[in-house]
Formats: C-alpha cells, sequence, structure tokens
C-alpha cells in the first residue's frame, strides 16, 4: 500500500480534477445544443446525437478500452486516456461541421467508462483498506462538483463567448488533470492485479463468479431508476410543480449539491458496511422516488424531494462500484469498467422507460413511478443476491484484495 497517513492523498486530488472535466464533457452539451444546432443547421433530434452518441460510447468504451489495456500499467494508460479526454474535446472546440463535432465527443467519451473504472480501482489502493469507499468516492465528487458548479458556468460561458470557449475551457482542465496525474499518482506497481498468467484473460476469470453479475444487475436498475425520474425532472417541475422556466437551473443546482453530499456520505458508510450500506441507501431511494411522485404538485416539496433524490440516488454510486471490486477480487479492473459502462445502461434503461409513461399519456410524474419501480426491482436483486454471497472470512473483508492499485 502506498499510502498509509490520514492525509488525503495527492493523487486522489488528480484523479478527481480528471473526474470533473469528463463530467463537465459529458452534461455541459445539454445546454449549449440550442447553439449548437443552430451553428451546424442541424435539427433538435440529429443534434441529441451529441448526447446519445457519447453515452454509448461510454458503454463501449468502459468495458472495450478497459480490456484492451489489462496488461498495462495504471498509471501510464490513466495519462493515456487523459490524452484522449483532451483531444477529443480539442476536436470539438475546432470542429467545422456537425460530424467532426460528432466525432470528437465520441473520441472523448471513450475514455470515461475506462476512467473511472480504472480510477476507481487506483483510489482503492492509495488509501488504507477501511477507507477505499471513502477514496473512490472522492474520485466521482469530481463528477458530482461539475455538476453542482461546472454546468452552470460551462453553460453561462458558451452562452457570452459562444460554445466553443467552453469546450477550450475544458481542454484546458484536461492539461491540468493530466499534469496533475503526472505528479501526484504514484507509479510504482504491477500492471494488473490479476494472479499469475492474468491479463485480460485473469480479469475475465472474474465474469464467472455470480456476484459479479448482480452487481451489474443492481447497478443498472438500482442507479437507472434515479436517472430515468431525472431525465424528464425539467417537465416535472414546470408542468407539474408550477416552477417557471427560468428557476429550473437553480433548482438543479441544488439537485447537484444532493448528489455531492451523497457521493460523500454514501462512502463514508460503505467503508463501514458496505452490504447494510447499499441495501438501505435503494431502500430510501426507493421510498425517496414514490414520496416525490405523490408530493410534486407541491414546489416546497418538490425541492426537498430534488435534494434527497440527489442525494440518495449518488450515494450508490461508491458502494455500488465498491461491490464489484470485491467480488472481483484480484482482477478488479475490467470489472470496474464494466461497472461504469452499467451506470450508462440503467441510464438509458431509466430515460427510455421515463419516456415510455410519458408517451402512453400518463403525465410527467410517470417518470419518477417508473424510476420508483426500477429501483426496487435493484433493491430485490440486492437482497437475493445478499442471501447467496459467499460468507468466508475473504469474502466479508472490506474491499478488494488490491495487490497495488496504484500503477
Amino acid at each position: 500500500m502506498t499510502q498509509r497517513t490520514s492525509a488525503l492523498p495527492g493523487g486522489l486530488i488528480a484523479l478527481a480534477i480528471g473526474a470533473f472535466g469528463i463530467g463537465l464533457t459529458e452534461f455541459v452539451i445539454m445546454g449549449l445544443l440550442p447553439q449548437v444546432a443552430a451553428d451546424f443547421a442541424v435539427s433538435e433530434s440529429v443534434a441529441g446525437w451529441l448526447i446519445s452518441g457519447y453515452a454509448l460510447s461510454v458503454a463501449v468504451g468502459g468495458v472495450a478500452l478497459t480490456a484492451a489495456v489489462t496488461r498495462l500499467r495504471r498509471k501510464p494508460v490513466l495519462l493515456g486516456l487523459m490524452v484522449l479526454f483532451i483531444a477529443g474535446n480539442l476536436l470539438s472546440a475546432l470542429a467545422g461541421d456537425y460530424g467532426t463535432m460528432l466525432a470528437g465527443r465520441i473520441v472523448a467519451a471513450l475514455c470515461h467508462g475506462a476512467f473511472f473504472g480504472i480510477g476507481a480501482v487506483v483510489a482503492a489502493g492509495l488509501v488504507p483498506p477501511a477507507r477505499r469507499a471513502g477514496a473512490i468516492a472522492m474520485m466521482f465528487a469530481g463528477l458530482t462538483i461539475a455538476n453542482v458548479l461546472g454546468v452552470p458556468f460551462g453553460t453561462l460561458l458558451g452562452q457570452h463567448l459562444g460554445w466553443r470557449a467552453t469546450f477550450w475551457a475544458i481542454t484546458g482542465i484536461g492539461l491540468v488533470a493530466l499534469v496533475g496525474l503526472a505528479v501526484l499518482v504514484p507509479g510504482r506497481g504491477p500492471a494488473t492485479d490479476a494472479a499469475p498468467g492474468g491479463g485480460l484473460r485473469g480479469e475475465l476469470r472474474a465474469f464467472t463468479h455470480a456476484q459479479v453479475w448482480f452487481s451489474l444487475v443492481v447497478t443498472v436498475l438500482g442507479f437507472g431508476g434515479m436517472f430515468g425520474a431525472f431525465t424528464y425532472i425539467a417537465y416535472t417541475l414546470t408542468e407539474v410543480s408550477g416552477f417557471a422556466a427560468g428557476t429550473v437551473p437553480w433548482l438543479l443546482v441544488l439537485f447537484g449539491v444532493g448528489l455531492f453530499a451523497g457521493n460523500l456520505a454514501g462512502g463514508r458508510a460503505a467503508d463501514v458496511s458496505l452490504s447494510r450500506t447499499l441495501v438501505t441507501v435503494l431502500a430510501v431511494l426507493t421510498l425517496v422516488l414514490v414520496g416525490f411522485a405523490l408530493v410534486a404538485e407541491s414546489p416546497a416539496l418538490t425541492v426537498v424531494a430534488l435534494v434527497l433524490m440527489g442525494a440518495f440516488g449518488f450515494a450508490t454510486v461508491p458502494p455500488l462500484q465498491m461491490r464489484i471490486m470485491r467480488y472481483a477480487r484480484r482482477a478488479p479492473t475490467l470489472a470496474s469498467g464494466a461497472n461504469i459502462a452499467a451506470f450508462n445502461v440503467g441510464n438509458a434503461l431509466g430515460a427510455w422507460l421515463g419516456g415510455l409513461t410519458i408517451d402512453a399519456g400518463l403525465g410527467f410524474t410517470a417518470p419518477i413511478w417508473a424510476g420508483a419501480g426500477l429501483t426496487l426491482l435493484g433493491l430485490a436483486v440486492l437482497l437475493v443476491a445478499e442471501r447467496r454471497a459467499p460468507r468466508t472470512p475473504a469474502d466479508a473483508a472490506a474491499g478488494p484484495e488490491l495487490v497495488d492499485a496504484t500503477a
């Protein structure tokens, strides 16, 4: 283990900066989409591929790119992924046509899943075992801060100086993260935690463990429920709760505050008891979504529900990531990347189901009900998984058995 003191490792800060830039890339386009569509003279639906294309690329890159680098040392891989991120955003900033812009989005997205998947293993290896979930939460804090502060300011920058200025700024953030990773992340250790004869074959062996598959399904359903409710939240806030359209961005800042707090709290709680934390958080998230659907006509209660949805929704992230790393054991890298892909599959599933409920004429609280149903299903799968989980001392340990996760 490379860090045993109580001080926050510098490598975690560098990982969080990288996560901030990636989160900003993913979400800021939503506020800039009208400008981009007008600039390239494409329809709203065609411009929407800049969002959906990114998500699909994340899902592919989370597995394929992680699998391709399993024999390489983690620090150089993280640096390479950040170079890919910088190149994608630079391509977007310079894009002269829609096709080039879309290509830049896809290139930038390829690094997303692999960065968070490998970064989670690296973050866990920077601290003692009892603090691993908290370390993962610290890295993901960069993603939540991107939602709270980065997206509003990135959108503001694009509105005043043009959308290209936002992508130039993101490129600069990527450069800062690249330097931070090069300087602050330790460079020692083996290429992979897989047992001898490992590499890709060793990483794939992790998928012979039923609990790895249980974890992926719980991620898709549990997180997908929250995202499905969130996808159409602007319509819920304006059409049901009665808020003016101009207040929606500020309400989403409150949602982002919930994300930030829930992410850190979920990480700390998972370090105390991973299973109990995940069961509790999914159960409470289901109740929050049901409550939100019931009180959505009350502006005051909607604000409370929105913050709680963000808090308990993102409180699932560190324990979900930690769970799959636990059962992947000595080969957690590819499984960790697959779980990042599972988050995005859940996003797509939740959004699709929510859209179906709206198309069926069930109203703008229907996606929240659908999200509650998905999360409840995820909780049910988790309970089945916990009943079938092995109870040996090794499997009951607080985290994955990492030989050296820093390189």
